[in-house]
């Protein structure tokens, strides 16, 4: 058994309770057996999160809705044309909603 094993909340300062009571003491002494003495840098959530947030404007990108997407998220035009660039091919190579295809024929009859 270490002595670390017999730290108790009691026995931190009030910054490091706050830390501990937060994640856990389990946790908290986890975090100093990998990571005393370092800096760690605890990211914003809302720059995690921008790969998800880009997923979802991708995904209710239309091919017209620039405006639309820009004021549900906060950004620029100019910004959701840069993040939905790569799925503007397939849009465009999309039919209309209720447009029927030309080539796609059930049929098998050949004329």
């Amino acid at each position: 058994m270490s002595l670390l094993d017999k730290l108790t909340l009691d026995d931190l300062d009030a910054d490091q309770r706050q830390l501990a009571e937060c994640i856990g003491l389990e946790a908290y002494k986890k975090l100093l057996k990998n990571y005393a003495g370092s800096d760690i840098r605890v990211r914003m959530p809302k720059r995690l999160l921008i790969p998800v947030r880009d997923i979802e404007i991708r995904e209710n990108f239309n091919g017209y809705n620039y405006r639309e997407l820009g004021l549900k998220y906060d950004l620029s035009v100019s910004s959701i044309r840069r993040i939905v660039s790569p799925v503007i091919p397939q849009i465009k190579a999309a039919p209309f909603p209720g447009q029927e295809s030309f080539f796609d024929d059930d049929d098998d009859t050949k004329i």
